[in-house]
């Protein structure tokens, strides 16, 4: 009996399972593995969803956007209809751009 065969009769059947599939993988072929590229959202998207998400909990958006882009902190913003994980796929600075960009056009009237 070979050595392998002797152990394997003292593990969990789960391990024994993972195991012969192991040993009886066809190491010959390439396995491919494909991962779905994530849709980008746009910084402003992004600010627009944090903010209701902000609201509808209470808080004040401005404080807790401000907050976060300068400490970096995601909790200062809510996790409430994944705000969270949505502003951190955003670069601060491209969050701090989409602001300034907007306040110079609607607010000043120029151009960016």
């Amino acid at each position: 009996m070979p050595l392998i065969c002797k152990y394997i009769k003292i593990l969990p059947k789960e391990l024994i399972i993972l195991i012969k599939d192991v040993i009886y993988m066809d190491l010959g072929n390439t396995q491919y593995f494909k991962v779905q590229n994530e849709k980008q959202i746009s910084a402003s998207d992004v600010l627009e969803l944090v903010y209701e998400a902000l609201v509808e909990k209470g808080y004040n958006p401005v404080n807790q956007i401000v907050g976060y882009i300068m400490s970096g902190d995601p909790t200062y913003i809510t996790s409430h209809n994944n705000a969270r994980s949505l502003i951190i796929k955003v670069e601060r600075d491209e969050l701090l751009e989409e602001a300034l960009t907007f306040y110079i056009e609607h607010k000043l009237g120029g151009e960016v």
